[in-house]
């Protein structure tokens, strides 16, 4: 398959880099058509925030870019210069560069191994490239097989398991605290990203009420409107403290925000309640000692979130040879399949070349023979000729057969020994 993938990714390339070569989806259409233009072929353009590459394909003898051709490219369209992004490029072609797609289609090749999300992209770089025209038969074959090959190293490995992200994580230790959160009052304290995207997963389990106390009115008030929610004034803290069962902290306090102290001096006004606490913050927010107290269920810190994800990616990465085998098992059938297909034609014009051959020497004989041959001579030399046919084609049949599983490039010098047209592959 001649194929090529050319890019850089989180570990080849710094972020900065990375961001100046993204392409958003505003300016596919000129990148891919400006691309393919140049080069020729079909292409597909993944860009992420972890990783831009290239992939571009052309039929059997045709030449495809380098890596240097593609830093050329980028110096051309202004977005670094040629000297800066070439070092940082890596380039696969045919096997390894199929090879590499399942792999990162796969999430083996991700920043958090196994991660989902690259599976979805990987998927729309293709959906792009396909709407705006610049995928043929090789790479829409490669890219249809590419998401065949994650969904089964997915469920047939364990490289997907467990959950990845502090937020996901803390909400899964809710989970073991709380049967029900429709009568659940959550306390989102701080306006931060962090805090945001926990509450987000937090909504999928419908709590009751939402509250929201930021020193700052204006954010809290924003985030209030899009969650539904009540806003607290930071001199409310307090009050809402007494009011949640769950907290999801995230301030930017350079210390402690809500100490032992402060937060028995509430209980009585709890009434028994008892609280769950993520403290989301760098530094934290709420004094650890909290965690002791009995009407306490969960005190959990990024300390503790993130020891617990160590834990889920050793167990992941337990599974990783198990997936690059399925990966390595997977392109070498497709390459298989697709050589078939590809050579299929070729085996048919060779058979179909020395059979007229064949006919057509076995009639000059039969003529110049005409009435001194019995039917029973004819079928025995008629037999030989067939013989003496398969005994030729025996050896370049098996060699493009044998190229089938390789993948090898025999083809082309094939079809010019037997005086042979390449048609179309």
């Amino acid at each position: 398959m001649n194929v090529v993938v050319i890019g850089a990714n989180h570990r080849t390339m710094p972020m900065g880099l990375r961001e100046r070569l993204a392409v958003g989806r505003d300016r596919l259409a000129d990148f891919l058509t400006t691309l393919q233009t140049r080069f020729g072929g079909e292409v597909v353009l993944l860009s992420t925030c972890n990783r831009v590459e290239v992939y571009m394909a052309r039929l059997e003898g045709e030449p495809l870019p380098c890596a240097g051709d593609w830093a050329e490219f980028t110096q051309q369209r202004g977005l670094a210069s040629a000297s800066e992004v070439r070092p940082c490029l890596y380039e696969h072609r045919r096997n390894e560069a199929v090879r590499h797609l399942f792999r990162v289609a796969s999430g083996l090749d991700s920043l958090v191994v196994g991660e989902d999300q690259i599976a979805h992209q990987v998927k729309m770089a293709y959906d792009w490239a396909q709407e705006i025209g610049t995928v043929g038969p090789i790479l829409h074959a490669l890219f249809q097989q590419a998401r065949v090959v994650s969904k089964r190293v997915r469920r047939e490995t364990g490289i997907a398991q467990g959950k990845m992200s502090i937020a996901s994580l803390g909400i899964d230790y809710l989970r073991q605290v709380f049967a029900s959160f429709r009568d659940k009052t959550v306390l989102l304290l701080g306006a931060g990203k962090m805090g945001e995207l926990t509450l987000k997963h937090l909504l999928e389990l419908r709590p009751r009420r939402i509250l929201v106390c930021n020193r700052g009115l204006e954010k809290a008030e924003a985030l209030a409107r899009t969650y539904h929610g009540q806003v607290y004034a930071w001199e409310q803290l307090d009050e809402a403290l007494v009011e949640a069962d769950i907290v999801l902290s995230a301030t930017g306090a350079a210390e402690i925000v809500v100490s032992r102290s402060r937060f028995e001096a509430l209980l009585p006004r709890r009434l028994g309640r008892h609280l769950a606490i993520l403290d989301l913050a760098v530094p934290r927010d709420f004094e650890p000692s909290i965690a002791e107290l009995e009407e306490v269920d969960l005190l959990l810190n990024v300390d503790d979130l993130n020891r617990i994800r160590d834990e889920v990616l050793k167990e992941r990465l337990r599974h990783v040879p198990a997936a690059e085998a399925l990966v390595q098992s997977e392109t070498e059938s497709f390459l298989a399949n697709w050589n078939r297909r590809r050579l299929g034609p070729a085996i048919a014009r060779l058979c179909q070349e020395w059979e007229r051959i064949r006919l057509e020497v076995q009639q000059q004989c039969f003529r110049q023979l005409d009435g001194k041959l019995k039917p029973e001579d004819m079928r025995v030399i008629e037999s030989a000729f067939r013989l003496l046919q398969n005994k030729y084609l025996h050896f370049p049949l098996s060699a493009l057969r044998e190229e089938a599983k390789r993948g090898g490039r025999m083809l082309e010098a094939l079809l010019g020994l037997f005086g042979l047209e390449r048609g179309s592959e």
